[in-house]
Parts: structure tokens; C-alpha cells; sequence
């Protein structure tokens, strides 16, 4: 059975969280996109670990990881990863995999990216790590492959630089390629977890272009870049925040306006720990964007939600969240391709009361306040889409479960 998990914000709503959860039915755990620009933070019995390449599942003894042929992998990035995990009692060894059609970056790319930022009108926020030059290579056909390591007429062309780092990660490299589509097909009846990075509305086609990640963030690149084909996706789960994030440049109509709603915009930052994992910088905060929730939904046949975040609001009076938006005095319901209809969308506001009490150990959806589940209630009606899965807090434990996705139904 294969489960896809994808961000249906912009990116930061708690798939590391999730995909760590629901790894513990699943025995594989494919991450389809991404590359050292994405960062997971995952809470285990109170210990916290940072993931940029790693999937989340690696912290289960028993369970196999792989970098799939979508992503961008640093390899000193992902050693320093593993290193950590090592010397934090994960032991990966023989659990941790790399597709060998995945591309490497290459350690002049970041110079390259940060060039290239630095050189832009309307700066896009790149982290500069060299992700978005790695897949402008390989959209060029320019690229280097994993399996491109080991074929001296591949590397030839490349500048002496590059075949240098190449030759120090290479060895430690081999053992770790496979052939992801060959090796899925062997575990075909296998439960295999596809995680996903950022999110969908930084996806290359269907997010906020250009203010987007070079990737494919959506659920369609579960099969594109997954190792399987589309028809073999079971579920696909939409995760979001009970507000709204963004990191870097963009529209972002149902964001906070720093003079009139800094406090509760510090509030919810503070209160969130929305502070960027990879770059440690705040991240934007809003109310939640319905419009864009329902196009998320829409754009990648999401089965079900799963809201996190949602004890952030446990000692409101009140919060509000977008149903609709009035671009130069037009009220549209829907979500608009154009940035500069987005940068001139102002929300229209549906207040919800508060359920003044916290919700952390709650264990049972029927235990949920009322108000919490009116919320809730209210979302699902107006994305057409269930939410299953409800987050409470940081760690694994702190999770409600309505309906499981490894369940046919």
C-alpha cells in the first residue's frame, strides 16, 4: 500500500511530525522532492531532531529510508546528517538509501545560486544552497546523477573542482544506490510511506510562481519522482496548520499586518516555534487561508487532511480564518495563478471562538472542546475534504487519530 504525504500550505506544517507518526505502520519511507533547503523537526519522548535530506522514518530501528530521484542531494550535507544521527544512538547503516537517477549538488552551485539571488530584481528568498542551480542543471540536461559517479564518460566534462568532490563522497556513496523503481517493484506488497517537501503552494507548476521551490512539491511527484506510477498511489494526505506560514518572498494575502497585528503575530510565531529549521529565520505568519486550502485539495486529489498546530490557538478568546478574498474590490472565491492579483487579495474573515483550554492531552476526537470541533467541522465543509488526523502538540504522542490511512476503505 503506498501513502503519500505532501505539505497543502507553504511548506512548515509538520510533515516530519506525521510522516514520523505514520511510520510506524509503514516498513519504507520513500522522500520524493527536496533537498537540504527543507528541514523537519521531529520530537521523540521529548528529544528533538532536525532532518534536512534524511526521511523522517529513520528513527525507527526497523524501517528503510530513501532519497528518492526527485531530490537534490548535497552529499556532505547528507554525511553531517547521518553523523548526527550516529552519534545521537540512530544507528542507519544498511537502512538509508539513495536513488542512483537522483542529482548531486555540486559545491559551486551555492555560489552559483547565491549569485543569482543576490542579482535579482524582485529576490525570490532562496535558502542558497545550491537546490534550485541542481535543478536548472538537470532540466538543461547539464546535471550529474548518482549513477552518473561511476561513469568516467560522464565526469570527464566536468571541471576539475567538481570531479575532486565527486571523488571524496563516491565510495561512500556506492553502497548506499539502488534502482528505486526496480527496488519498489520487488516491495510492491510492502506499506511504503512517500514523503513530501515544502509544499504544494511552492510546487514549480502549481504554487506562487516564480516565488516557488524548483521542485516538484505536489502529490503527482510521489509517482514522477517516487519510483512509482500514478495509478499505484492508495492515499494521498494534505497536511496543514491550523494558520497559515511562509518562508522567504511571495504573496501571502492572509498575512499578519505587522503594524495593527504584530502581538498576535509574535503570538503565534512564538507560540508555534515558527522559526525556520534549515535558516533559523522567523517565518511569516497569517490567518488560515481556506481559499488556498481548497485548491491545494483540488490540485492533488487529497484524501484527507491532517491538521497540526492546533493547540497554538488554546488560549484565544477568538481567532479568524479567510473563506474568500476582494482583489481591487472583486470578491473571488478562488485561488488566482496571477502574483499580482494574490499581492492585492485582501481576506475576507470568519471569526471562531475560542475553546479557552489546552488541548495536549487529549487523547480521543469526542474529547476535543466543542468549539475545537466546530472549527474543524467548518474547515471540512468548506475544502470538501475530511480531516483525520489532528495534531495537539510536538510530540508523537500528542496526535488523534480519526480514521487510519494504511485502512482501505
Amino acid at each position: 500500500m503506498n501513502v503519500v504525504v505532501i505539505g497543502a500550505q507553504w511548506g512548515d506544517e509538520g510533515k516530519g511530525k506525521m510522516v514520523d507518526y505514520l511510520a510506524t505502520d509503514a516498513q519504507i519511507i520513500v522522500r520524493f522532492s527536496g533537498g537540504a533547503n527543507a528541514g523537519h523537526t521531529i520530537v521523540r519522548g521529548g528529544e528533538q531532531f532536525a532532518l534536512h535530506l534524511i526521511p523522517s522514518g529513520v528513527l525507527y530501528p526497523d524501517k528503510t529510508v530513501v532519497l528518492g530521484t526527485g531530490m537534490a542531494i548535497d552529499p556532505e550535507a547528507m554525511f553531517a546528517e547521518l553523523d548526527m544521527l550516529a552519534q545521537r544512538g540512530i544507528d542507519w547503516k544498511g537502512r538509508v538509501l539513495v536513488s542512483d537517477r537522483a542529482h548531486i549538488v555540486l559545491p559551486r552551485y551555492r555560489d552559483i545560486d547565491k549569485a543569482m539571488e543576490a542579482s535579482r530584481k524582485n529576490p525570490i528568498g532562496t535558502t542558497g544552497r545550491g537546490i534550485g542551480v541542481t535543478y536548472s542543471m538537470k532540466s538543461s540536461r547539464d546535471g550529474v546523477r548518482l549513477a552518473d559517479l561511476f561513469d568516467p564518460d560522464r565526469l570527464v566534462n566536468l571541471e576539475p573542482e567538481d570531479r575532486s568532490y565527486i571523488e571524496r563522497w563516491r565510495d561512500k556513496l556506492a553502497p548506499m544506490a539502488i534502482d528505486l523503481v526496480d527496488y519498489l517493484s520487488k516491495h510492491r506488497h510492502a506499506y511504503v510511506l512517500f514523503e513530501g517537501a515544502q509544499g504544494t503552494l511552492l510546487d514549480l507548476d502549481t504554487g506562487t510562481y516564480p516565488f516557488v521551490s524548483s521542485g516538484m512539491s505536489c502529490a503527482a511527484g510521489a509517482a514522477a519522482q517516487g519510483g512509482i506510477g500514478p495509478r499505484s498511489m492508495d492515499k494521498v494526505l494534505g497536511v496543514f496548520k491550523a494558520y497559515s506560514t511562509r518562508v522567504g518572498n511571495g504573496p501571502f494575502p492572509t498575512e499578519f499586518d505587522n503594524d495593527s497585528q504584530s502581538e498576535l503575530c509574535q503570538f503565534v510565531r512564538d507560540t508555534g516555534r515558527e522559526y525556520g529549521v534549515t535558516t533559523g529565520r522567523p517565518r511569516r505568519c497569517g490567518y488560515l487561508d481556506l481559499v488556498a486550502l481548497r485548491y491545494a485539495c483540488l490540485t492533488n486529489s487529497i484524501d484527507s487532511l491532517v491538521l497540526t498546530h492546533l493547540d497554538v490557538y488554546d488560549t484565544l478568546d477568538s481567532f479568524e480564518a479567510c473563506v474568500a478574498y476582494k482583489v481591487r474590490g472583486k470578491l473571488i472565491e478562488y485561488f488566482p495563478s496571477s502574483v499580482r492579483d494574490l499581492e492585492d487579495a485582501e481576506p475576507v474573515l470568519r471569526t471562531f471562538t475560542g475553546w479557552k483550554k489546552s488541548l495536549k492531552e487529549t487523547k480521543d476526537y469526542d474529547h476535543l472542546p466543542q468549539k475545537a470541533q466546530d472549527y474543524i467541522s467548518f474547515i471540512e465543509e468548506y475544502t470538501e475534504t475530511a480531516i483525520d488526523i489532528v495534531s495537539v502538540g510536538y510530540d508523537r504522542a500528542e496526535t488523534i487519530v480519526r480514521k487510519s490511512p494504511w485502512i482501505r476503505y
